[in-house]
């Protein structure tokens, strides 16, 4: 395979100019070192620093299942030494949602460091070995994943000395074309380092995948942690409304027009009481936060089938309360003894008048405070102490204003069936969204497919649409003897959102609720692809018979194409079609953890003139570079580029991308004629879906030349 396709570009003089014009070159822009510090007799703490070239950036230690490679060390065993503990992230990761993997991820850029315990049994001289995994992206580009390797030397008894740091100090060809891919989610090879160490690395490895961090905080992306304060602050707005908390209004502010007393006395009363509700959320926030041990525990809550399982279960319950099943109450003991430390007056009752209001609404504000300290719970440090802020703020405001001016309790409305109402709208709501932690439940979407999701949130939002219209009712509901306007706007909203919901069963990307979605099945219905296609995309199945060398054959069982397309992953079988089919090869070097690679592909390969362009004008030929599926040995070759044995699927790929692009970026997007021959300039990242339309015509246009 290899040496027709060196036939190929050893005629290709267009290659230079090519790559001089892209002004590509093979990037490295992390450089680590490695280090120890003794921190007991016995006891050493390996130190892992990274210097990152800006824009780069790692992805942290802990990601969620099907994100991208994450940044953590393999140590090779011994008898002389044990880990002890778990993978501390020194530096604290940036977590923002990652368009790519639909998923957040942790980022950190400009430095990183991360440390390993381990304790010897013995002292002496002990060399400690292993390799860091690592992969590097910014926001247009990724490389595919590495190893570094390492050699620790640590002397324990007598004068242990720290040892030196050690630098990567490699050359650009030789970093880059070591590029080993730690692997194909479904090839589950061990990494690609040399295979006498693989045992030892996979054996060890496993056993720090799965670690925690002890006390590592993490921050949040800003925006993120707006979001959630407004949406924390929304449903405190909200909690209002429910037949619990809206006839506590005036029953509250009676309390304030009791006794004499100035005006300004009342308005610090009422203030002190307004401040003591928001302390005592805050406070259930400081809790949690104080309770979450750092980003493992944010990843084991958004990831471990237990926790989700849980909460899952916490989420049906509080639905279940809002429909009127059951009460969640608290003890009375606890209510009674709030209240009868309201009558002593003075800003003493009014703290305990804010604290007899918290308990006493609880059945309705549980399950949204509830709800609100799960889904923080997923994120670290100030998510739950933002969230509980929020929430109290926009429940103490109107008590606070009610309680300084009593007279505006005129113009407020009437409690009626429509507070019971509100409470039921709440329940649809958070029975929708218990549906998100099922999704640990089965990482692979086998079962909880998209459409399966979809389904029951048709059926959920189609029975609130009707419970507005009065033709479903529960328990504590009112008579509806006719509908009014607002009941039938509302239900005019959640009709048209199931129709929204429904395109999502016919391929379409939904983008405003993606993230709450499993991904979309390459086996699913799909009206958005432009043609069934066939062929390596070449020839559509209503345009007659299929060339047999377009029949895509190597393999097709470890990779598949997106959005419908149907491609080859060998260059030279994609070339033999294009010259049955007379159609220009695309190729596409991609990685299964590339981000960037998935983003090009969501947001402009899906657009429908480039996704007919590709599939009626194209055979394209998808090249990953961070495969790491282990070739037949017939197969294997001394590379050219850094002098090594390429062995698997990923080393050749990401060989062949230097050797003739100087480039190992991705994705990377090459038009070549029949012939083998580059066309015109290869193209990055571009999610100008007109930029990249036009190039691809360009192609085709210089192709047929």
């Amino acid at each position: 395979m290899m040496s027709t396709i060196r036939k190929h570009f050893a005629l290709l003089a267009a290659t230079l100019w090519i790559a001089t014009s892209l002004q590509a070159q093979v990037v490295d822009p992390v450089k680590w070192t490695f280090s120890h510090e003794q921190t007991g007799e016995m006891e050493v703490d390996l130190v892992f620093k990274a210097v990152i070239d800006s824009p780069w950036h790692l992805y942290s230690a802990y990601l969620p299942e099907g994100g991208p490679i994450a940044t953590r060390p393999w140590i090779n065993e011994s008898e002389s030494f044990a880990l002890v503990g778990d993978v501390v992230e020194v530096t604290k990761p940036k977590i923002k949602f990652d368009e790519g993997f639909q998923m957040d991820v942790g980022t950190i850029s400009k430095n990183a460091e991360l440390r390993q315990k381990i304790r010897f049994t013995s002292a002496g001289t002990h060399t400690v070995t292993g390799e860091i995994e690592f992969q590097v992206c910014d926001d247009v580009t990724c490389l595919p994943p590495k190893y570094e390797e390492f050699a620790i030397t640590v002397t324990l008894g007598g004068e242990a000395a720290a040892a030196v740091p050690q630098e990567s100090a490699r050359s650009d060809a030789e970093t880059a074309g070591d590029a080993e891919a730690p692997g194909d989610a479904e090839a589950e090879q061990s990494p690609e380092v040399d295979q006498s160490d693989a045992a030892e690395v996979t054996a060890q490895g496993e056993e720090s995948a799965e670690v925690s961090i002890a006390g590592v905080p993490v921050m949040e992306d800003e925006r993120s942690l707006w979001g959630f304060f407004w949406l924390a602050f929304g449903l405190g707005l909200l909690a209002l409304l429910t037949p619990c908390v809206f006839p506590m209004i005036p029953m509250t502010v009676s309390f304030f027009m009791q006794g004499e007393g100035s005006k300004a006395r009342g308005f610090f009363r009422g203030l002190v009481f307004g401040l003591s509700i928001v302390a005592i959320y805050t406070s259930l926030g400081v809790i949690v936060s104080l309770t979450n041990v750092g980003p493992n525990a944010a990843n084991a809550l958004s990831t471990h089938w237990i926790p989700n399982l849980i909460f899952f279960a916490l989420f049906v319950l509080f639905a279940f309360s809002f429909f009127g099943m059951f009460e969640l109450v608290l003890p009375s003991k606890w209510v009674n003894k709030a209240d009868s430390q309201v009558d002593k007056g003075g800003f003493g009752g009014a703290f305990f008048m804010a604290l007899t209001t918290v308990l006493v609404s609880f059945s309705c504000t549980g399950p949204i405070v509830g709800a609100l300290l799960v889904e923080a719970a997923g994120g670290l440090a100030l998510k739950p102490i933002l969230g509980m802020f929020g929430f109290a703020l926009a429940f103490a405001i109107p008590f606070t204003l009610f309680a300084i001016f009593p007279s505006w309790l005129k113009g407020l409305p009437k409690s009626g069936g429509w507070l019971n109402a509100v409470k039921v709208v709440l329940g649809f709501i958070v029975l929708a969204f218990s549906m998100k932690f099922l999704l640990a439940l089965d990482p692979t979407n086998k079962i909880l497919t998209r459409e399966l999701y979809l389904a029951v949130w048709i059926v959920l939002f189609t029975m609130l649409g009707f419970y507005f219209l009065g033709k479903i009712k529960f328990a504590h509901d009112s008579d509806v003897p006719h509908v009014t306007v607002p009941r039938l706007f509302l239900s005019l909203i959640s009709f048209s959102f199931v129709v929204y919901l429904f395109l999502g069963l016919f391929g379409y990307e939904l983008k405003n609720v993606a993230p709450l979605l499993p991904p979309k099945s390459p086996n699913g219905l799909d009206l958005t692809r432009s043609a069934v296609v066939t062929g390596g995309g070449a020839v559509s199945a209503t345009r007659g018979d299929i060339p047999e060398e377009c029949m895509p054959v190597k393999h097709t069982d470890l990779f598949h194409m997106p959005l419908g397309l149907t491609g080859f992953y060998d260059l030279e079988e994609g070339l033999a079609c294009a010259e049955a089919a007379g159609k220009p090869v695309l190729i596409d070097f991609k990685g299964h953890f590339c981000s960037n690679c998935k983003k090009m592909e969501a947001a402009v390969w899906s657009d429908p003139d480039v996704l007919r362009t590709l599939s009626e004008e194209f055979v394209i030929v998808a090249l990953y570079t961070d495969d790491r599926t282990r070739l037949p040995e017939s197969e294997w070759y001394i590379s050219d580029v850094d002098g090594k044995e390429k062995r698997t699927i990923g080393q050749q790929n990401i060989d062949f991308e230097i050797k003739h692009f100087q480039t190992n970026t991705i994705p990377l997007y090459v038009i070549m004629d029949a012939e083998g021959n580059v066309v015109n300039t290869p193209r990055g990242t571009d999610l100008d879906v007109q930029s990249y339309l036009g190039w691809l015509r360009e192609g085709i246009a210089a192709a047929s030349e």
